[in-house]
């Protein structure tokens, strides 16, 4: 006699959420790299690649677009738990995402870490700066908009 099992496949959309994560991260990276480049060139040139015992811009904007990638990865795992994420809403809560960004990552982690490894562009703790603020929610904003476009089409 013969036995038959019946098996389920379920289909996920997780990895189109996390691709989306890291092509809208990589396209905020960009844009807040092209802001850092005419307004904050220093922060590119030595603080950044000083975090990880490097120098020079290309390091710098390279590490940085490699951090926007991760941080879409996060920002796609909160968008991932609205499932009516309007590309309004996903802006607005992109802009709030970079904001949380500025504070938790610029303004207190990396006085920090750039202390720890003994930079020459060791900033104050805290690190307040505006135009910081401003290319962390113009990240955020190019973030927001790009990751419902991109998730649509992964």
């Amino acid at each position: 006699m013969a036995t038959e099992t019946a098996t389920q496949t379920v289909e996920s959309t997780s990895n189109g959420d996390w691709q989306a994560g890291v092509v809208a991260g990589v396209a905020a990276g960009i844009a807040m790299g092209a802001l850092m480049v005419m307004q904050m060139r220093p922060v590119l040139e030595v603080a950044i690649p000083s975090m990880y015992f490097l120098s020079g811009g290309l390091a710098g904007f390279t590490i940085h677009v490699a951090h926007g990638a991760v941080l879409g990865v996060v920002f796609a795992a909160i968008a991932a738990t609205r499932p009516d994420l309007s590309t309004g809403t996903s802006l607005g809560l992109g802009v709030a995402y970079g904001v949380v960004l500025w504070v938790v990552l610029a303004v207190l982690v990396m006085p920090v870490w750039l202390s720890v490894v003994g930079s020459p562009a060791n900033p104050p703790l805290p690190n307040v700066n505006v135009t910081s603020l401003v290319g962390h929610a113009v990240y955020g904003a190019v973030l927001g908009a790009a990751y419902p476009a991109v998730r649509g089409r992964l």
